[in-house]
């Protein structure tokens, strides 16, 4: 009895230690058996079982519990319920994309393939001209390139002393300084012409001089109203022009300012692969055996070059295994990573605190790798195509890229320009000839009356009334005081 019982121990331990060790296993090469949902009919029987190699890779491929999702594996299911076929996913046992060993055989996804371990590679995998002597790609379903994922502190530079003139551009502030030069001069022009703001020009002194116009106009720049106050209805016009003008310009430059500040992206110095050679306080590295590094590697730019260069002589240090190791290095030190952009993306979508430099160099696509003369290759390509056509593509990519940070790049965000506010300066130019029209209308009317007072001709009393009203004061006196003289 005691035999029996110590016999049946025994026999339950080793299943349990069994089971254990086999669901360690599946948790280092998660693998999951899809296809497509057969129907009442059994559509689903009969149909051709692929294995799929991939890579663990945030958003492409990710395990949630005992199951993978992603970008990839929804792009998988899709092509699966297009073609008619099964699939059986298995994650690449050496983590690797797939690049040339020492000994002159492949590793990663691509030497699976190449072994017959797996009938096709669905995964974040670049088509460059190595891989595609050795497998077939099919028409790509993501289009990239190559670019510098950064911390915002570390890749931040001290405000300069005249930041605050930011948010418009240098043709702007002029643009802004011609309209209120413009403005002052029309306001002191027609306050002179109109008769309903200056009725005896030889008997009065008007209050619109142009250092008064001058100083209305600031007035308005700072919301604060400014004497002398309008009178005529011509100067009305171009008061109430340009306040709108003003009212309207503080609002963009206020929600500009304030983006620019929100933003951090206007303090960076390193905006180009030539920036991150230069400066010395980041180091900088990509994934190890990517297409990324043979892409430097194989570069005749002489920046790229001594990118390589420095990446190979300190390879130990600044080359990473993965990409989820760049992104938390990039974070907890001062390091940058160069890789594809599309990546970076998502990871400064995910982390506020990382941003991508503007610069892309290397425009790449990710494939889907088959083995040469595979029949599933253009079938692939042409299931590829459809889905983009469709927009299924875009969907997915607005789903696993969706941002969770509220921030403006540098690629949507930009001092304004001046035809950003043509129409501003387009209603600013009507309003003025408006109240120029208006002041020629009100002294043409009062030179009609004096006219018909005075029995003279229309013409000659309003030129003589523009002549007198657009006099310089000195002048004035000094007639007047030559006239009394000769009267006495």
């Amino acid at each position: 009895m005691d035999k029996g019982l110590h016999f049946t121990v025994c026999v339950v331990t080793a299943v349990l230690l069994l089971r254990e060790s086999s669901q360690a296993g599946e948790e280092k090469h998660p693998e999951v058996l899809a296809a497509p949902k057969p129907d009442s009919r059994g559509a689903g029987e009969g149909l051709p079982t692929l294995t799929v190699t991939t890579i663990l890779e945030d958003p492409y491929v990710m395990v949630r519990g005992a199951e993978l999702e992603g970008y990839c594996m929804e792009l998988l299911g899709a092509l699966a319920g297009m073609l008619r076929f099964q699939y059986r996913v298995r994650v690449v046992a050496d983590g690797q994309y797939g690049a040339v060993a020492a000994g002159g055989n492949w590793t990663g996804m691509i030497g699976e393939i190449l072994r017959r371990e797996a009938d096709i590679a669905v995964a974040p995998l670049t088509v460059t001209s190595a891989r595609e002597e050795v497998v077939s790609f099919t028409t790509p379903f993501l289009q990239t390139g190559i670019g510098i994922l950064l911390r915002k502190d570390t890749a931040s530079q001290d405000m300069s002393f005249f930041h605050f003139l930011s948010p418009f551009s240098k043709e702007t502030w002029t643009a802004l300084l011609f309209a209120y030069l413009l403005t002052c001069f029309c306001l002191f022009l027609v306050a002179r012409l109109s008769p309903c703001e200056w009725n005896e020009p030889k008997n009065e002194e008007n209050h619109f001089t142009f250092l008064n116009s001058l100083w209305f106009g600031a007035g308005a720049l700072a919301l604060q109203g400014a004497t002398p106050r309008p009178q005529a209805l011509s100067v009305r016009v171009i008061a109430v022009v340009w306040w709108l003008f003003t009212l309207a310009l503080l609002a963009a430059y206020i929600a500009n300012f304030t983006a620019l500040l929100s933003s951090g992206s206007e303090q960076l110095p390193i905006q180009t692969f030539e920036d991150l050679v230069k400066q010395r306080n980041l180091e900088f590295g990509t994934l190890e055996g990517s297409s990324t590094f043979y892409y430097f590697k194989n570069s005749k730019n002489p920046i790229h070059q001594m990118i390589y260069e420095y990446m190979e002589k300190r390879r130990e240090h600044v080359l990473v295994k993965t990409y989820q190791e760049a992104v938390q290095r990039v974070m907890d030190s001062n390091y940058a990573f160069i890789g594809e952009s599309i990546s970076q993306d998502l990871a400064a979508a995910r982390h506020c605190n990382l941003i991508r430099a503007p610069e892309v160099i290397g425009a790449r696509g990710f494939g889907i790798a088959t083995t040469q003369a595979s029949p599933w290759t253009k079938p692939l390509s042409i299931a590829v195509l459809k889905l983009r056509e469709s927009g299924d593509l875009d969907y997915l990519r607005n789903k696993w890229w969706e941002s969770s940070c509220l921030r403006r790049s540098r690629e949507r965000w930009g001092p304004l320009e001046p035809p950003a506010l043509g129409g501003l300066f387009l209603t600013l130019g009507i309003g003025l000839a408006l109240g120029i029209l208006a002041a020629l209308a009100e002294l043409s009317s009062s030179s009609r009356r004096a006219a018909a007072h005075a029995k003279k001709s229309c013409c000659s009393v309003f030129t003589e009334e523009i002549c007198t009203r657009l006099r310089i004061k000195g002048t004035a006196r000094q007639s007047q005081e030559t006239s009394g003289k000769a009267n006495a």
